[in-house]
This record gives structure tokens, sequence and C-alpha cells, in this order.
């Protein structure tokens, strides 16, 4: 797309608005679309290039700051300028027509910066925090392998609704909507899409035949492994993506408690239970972890799910904006009350029955650390490994006694997940 001078004061606009990062960016950036009259063509470029930026940031920043580079500050322009030309796939001549006497000069040298000699930091584009936290588990390779993993945008992933369809006669549906795509290699319910097709509008989406989950999320509830008449507990269900799979699974039999803190989550779940043509799910309301609602099914529940709030840090492909509004004191914070939902959700399971406790963060503080601390105050509960709970599924993925999964590794979000038992 031809970059003009309008089209670039509307990226730096955008930026403007949205750097604070006081709220979501995605949300800030509806905000700013239902502000200002933008045009389709102009919306999609503003989006990209602000998405990119988030995603390499710190780089950019490093760009507008070195003073062997340049002697400005970090303005939202000079960024959006930055990240065209080194990732935008633009060259400085074709920015010729909207560029200042001395901006030329010094996107040329941006076009040339080496990441080999700049701070792990930069290269891996996650702030000093996040880089100290993951060194716990991780050596710097590793870290910056993952940084640059998180960079790239993520595939987007389907999951077929059972109860409608099965993977095959997606495959072929979507193929005859003009949509490429192919079966995921791990998930045996999942469909990577190539691009990013307007699918909210296909027949097929709207007739409950897919939904839009990632890989990885999938696998989670194929860890927690219902069976149809099975009363079961999405503890922290959010818009209930995970809820509407294993309601599939469970062939919309037995009884599937959706519960959340968000009455704002729960009412996006409707209209997706409505397509989904379950039966078997109830969502409910809980005021916190401690809720009434959660005591009089304490020891009755055969499964349950714990997706708990966690810093996202796995979902830095979709959510660049997180590595910047979250930080050390928050994480502190989530760790108590990850542990305060795992305590109140161990106490659902009848004997014999799951608990599987799951993030979508690469913290060990959030993940391992919070399960090992449960298991050494709790003996009646007992790890299943990962990897067995997977080969039950006739899922072929190598595992160990957790399940983490790495978009390096995996192609996936990055997530984190324990299986436990109640002894019988």
């Amino acid at each position: 797309m031809l970059i003009t001078e309008y089209r670039l004061d509307l990226v730096a606009q955008a930026l403007r608005a949205i750097l604070p990062l006081e709220h979501p960016a995605d949300t800030s950036l509806r905000y700013f679309f239902q502000a200002e009259r933008v045009g389709s063509n102009e919306r999609a470029l503003i989006a990209e290039t602000v998405f990119g930026i988030l995603r390499h940031r710190l780089l950019l920043e490093h760009a507008c700051t070195t003073p062997a580079l340049a002697t400005n500050k970090a303005t939202p322009r000079r960024m959006a300028l930055a990240f065209l030309v080194r990732f935008g796939g633009y060259n400085v001549r074709e920015l010729a027509p909207v560029l200042k006497a001395t901006e030329a000069d010094w996107l040329g040298q941006v076009k040339g910066i080496k990441p080999d000699g700049l701070p792990l930091s930069v290269q891996a584009e996650l702030p000093d925090w996040i880089i100290e936290k993951l060194r716990v588990q991780r050596s710097d390779d590793e870290i910056r392998i993952l940084g640059l993993s998180l960079q790239n945008p993520a595939p987007l992933d389907l999951r077929v609704n059972t109860l409608k369809a099965n993977r095959d006669e997606l495959l072929h549906g979507l193929a005859a909507e003009g949509v490429q795509a192919v079966a995921t290699p791990w998930s045996p319910l999942g469909i990577r899409v190539t691009g990013k097709p307007a699918l909210n509008k296909s027949p097929l989406f709207l007739g409950g035949r897919f939904e839009v989950q990632d890989e990885g999320s999938q696998l989670l509830s194929l860890l927690l492994a219902p069976k149809r008449n099975d009363m079961v507990v999405d503890f922290c269900a959010g818009a209930g993506g995970k809820t509407l799979m294993l309601g599939a699974m469970m062939n919309s039999q037995g009884r599937l408690y959706a519960w959340d803190v968000s009455e704002k989550r729960l009412a996006n779940l409707k209209p997706r239970l409505a397509r989904s043509g379950l039966s078997n799910v109830q969502p409910q309301l809980i005021a916190h972890e401690n809720d009434s609602k959660i005591k009089r099914l304490a020891g009755k529940i055969d499964r349950v799910l714990v997706d708990a709030p966690c810093s996202g840090l796995g979902t830095l492909r979709r959510n660049p904006d997180l590595k910047f509004r979250q930080s050390a004191q928050s994480v502190d914070d989530l760790t108590r009350k990850q542990a305060a939902i795992l305590l109140a959700a161990s106490k659902l399971p009848k004997a014999g029955g799951r608990l599987v406790y799951a993030t979508c963060s690469l913290l060990h503080e959030e993940n391992q650390a919070i399960v090992e601390v449960f298991l050494s105050q709790h003996p009646e509960f007992i790890l299943v490994p990962a990897g067995e709970a997977l080969a039950q599924q006739k899922v072929a993925l190598e595992m160990g006694d957790y399940l983490q999964l790495l978009p390096q590794l995996h192609g996936t979000d990055g997530f984190f997940a324990a299986v436990m038992e109640r002894k019988g």
C-alpha cells in the first residue's frame, strides 16, 4: 500500500492513543477506529503497523534513540517509519515523498542494524524483568529463540464442533468456501487456516460447525478427558472456548458448569453456546473462588479444569502489549490468586476425580512452582504425567510430567498444564 502523509499521520495518531497502554491494545484500537472515520484499507495498515511496533518496540526504540543513529526521541512518527523500513517491507525510496530532510539517511541506518551485540532484551523483544524471570529455567540462547518466536504473528486455528461435523467434512467445507486450511499436527480436532479470512461470516461458522481456538488450548481440554455422563467444572470459563470443547467431548451429556467472576465474559459465551448446539452447559456467575456454589459441589465432581488468570505471556504473538502492561509486581499478585483458586478448586473432585491446572504463562512461578507447593501440602492428590494423559487421548506429543507448549517447538501459544488426580 502506498504510504501517504495522511496514512502515516493516522498510524502515528493511533500509536499515540495506544502507547500509554492503560487498556489492552486491541480495545484502544477499536475505540480509535470508532472515533475516527477511517477506510478499510487504512484500518488494515494501522492495525498491522501498530501491532508490529508493539512486537518490535524495544528494537525500534533503540533505533530511534541511539546516538549513532538518531538524536530525536522515539516519537510515534519515527517508530512508524522505522517499523515500515525494518519490518514492513518498504524501502527508503518508496517512503521518500513523506520523509523530512534528515530522515532518509537515518532510515538507511535503521535498515542496517545488526541484532548481534544488542542487549538480550532487545534481541528477544522482552523487557528486562521478564528476561530475569525466564532465566530461572532457561539459558540466554533459549530465551533469545523463544523471544524471536513470540515476535511472529500467531496462526489462525479452528476447532471442529464434533456435535455437528468431523474434521474431514469441515476441511472440505472450508475448501468449498475458498479457505485454505490443513489439519493441525497435535490436536485431532484442530484445523490451521492460511491467512486471515473473514470466517465470522462463513455459513459453517454461523451454523456452529467450528470455533476459533488455538491448538494449544485444545490440548488442555484433551488433558481433562471428560466422559459422557460426568459432572465437570470449568472453573475460570471466561468466554467459554474450552467449555464448548468439553461439552462436545461429553456429547452434550452429563453436566458441565461454566464458572467465572465476570458477568461480561459469561455473556460472551451465550451466542457461542447457542451456535454450538450444546444442552449440558450451565454458565454461572460466582463472586469469588470461595462462592457458596462451589462449596455445595465439594467432593462431587469428576473433572475440574482451572485455566487460571495469569500474565498471559504465552500469548505475546497475539497480544504483544502484555509484556509492557504486566510487571514483576502484577505477577506476584497473580501467583497469590492462582494458589487460592487452585486450593478452592481442589475441594471439588471426588475420589478418583481429575484436576487440571493450566495457564498461558511462560513463567516458572505461575506454573510448576504453584503446582509443586500445592502437591506438597495436599498429599491426597497425585501428579499424572502429562505425556501419559496425552497418550491416553491418542495425541502423539512427547511430554514429561507437565505439559509445556512453546511456539518455537509446537507452533502453538505458550501453555502450561499439570494433571492431578485425587486418590481413590
